[in-house]
């Protein structure tokens, strides 16, 4: 196990807030395009997020107005032409890479976007477990409008369980924006809030998870992703299984002695 409070991140800013940490990318005058080290700084910390024992919720949010603007023109898109296929391929496993370390990190992600959410910004958005957007985000998943194909880092699997086969196909082919208005009748935003509001709201909905029993909210994060690849009746063991885990924690037994005396129970993780 480790702690992450004092990390120190190198291509984009980081902070931990009482258990909730807080990833930013730090471009605003560019609205925040990664770059290839912020893919792998990224992933990395991601990564490390699962042996972190001080942080129990992250808030992917935005800044100066801007979520992120997909990958930079001139320090990703620019070298990719020139590159050969191994290179190629090197880089989009790597994007890859970064949400798997997302899924995998074994806590839940909280999006809260503002502004523009374009291309990989999308995909950050998508591969996030709750989203929260205020009603100027524009989301748009935009590789064709660079000649690409619409299945990156993911997207082919992962939109169509949120929105709908049909809906992603369509902002897939045509890499139109979504408004905020269609995605949150969709399902791809959990909520709209005012500008002002969101990281208050993204902040309240952290701070609501971390207070909860969070090595079952873990459980529940696996499940939810490895369940996409189970028929019923295997979920359904592996809910068994999973349960019969969190029925030896010591926040179950809280939460029984609290229920028994009329008290709200106080989880702590074990």
């Amino acid at each position: 196990m480790t702690t992450l409070a004092d990390y120190r991140a190198r291509h984009f800013l980081w902070s931990v807030e009482g258990r909730t940490g807080w990833v930013r990318l730090n471009r605003p005058d560019r609205k925040n395009p990664l770059t290839f080290d912020s893919y792998a700084e990224l992933r990395d910390l991601f990564r490390a997020l699962v042996y972190a024992e001080d942080v129990d919720v992250i808030v992917f949010a935005s800044n100066g107005g801007n979520f992120c603007s997909g990958g930079d023109v001139h320090d990703i898109i620019g070298p990719l032409v020139g590159m050969d296929m191994k290179g190629l391929l090197a880089f989009t496993r790597m994007t890859g890479d970064l949400v798997k370390a997302m899924i995998g990190c074994g806590k839940p992600v909280i999006a809260a976007v503002d502004g523009i959410c374009v291309g990989a910004g999308a995909i950050i958005a998508m591969a996030a477990d709750l989203r929260l957007a205020t009603p100027a985000a524009k989301c748009a998943f935009l590789f064709t409008r660079v000649g690409l194909a619409g299945c990156d880092m993911g997207a082919c699997a992962m939109l169509p369980r949120i929105i709908g086969q049909g809906r992603a196909a369509e902002l897939l082919y045509t890499g139109r924006v979504m408004r905020a208005e269609d995605g949150a009748a969709w399902g791809f935003w959990n909520a709209l809030h005012p500008p002002e509001a969101l990281e208050a709201e993204a902040r309240a909905l952290a701070d609501r998870i971390a207070a909860g029993p969070v090595f079952a909210h873990g459980i529940t994060k696996t499940q939810l992703n490895q369940e996409w690849n189970m028929g019923l009746e295997q979920a359904i063991e592996a809910e068994a299984q999973a349960q019969a885990i969190c029925m030896q924690t010591k926040d179950f037994e809280r939460a029984y002695r609290a229920f028994a005396a009329k008290e709200t129970p106080v989880f702590r993780g074990d």
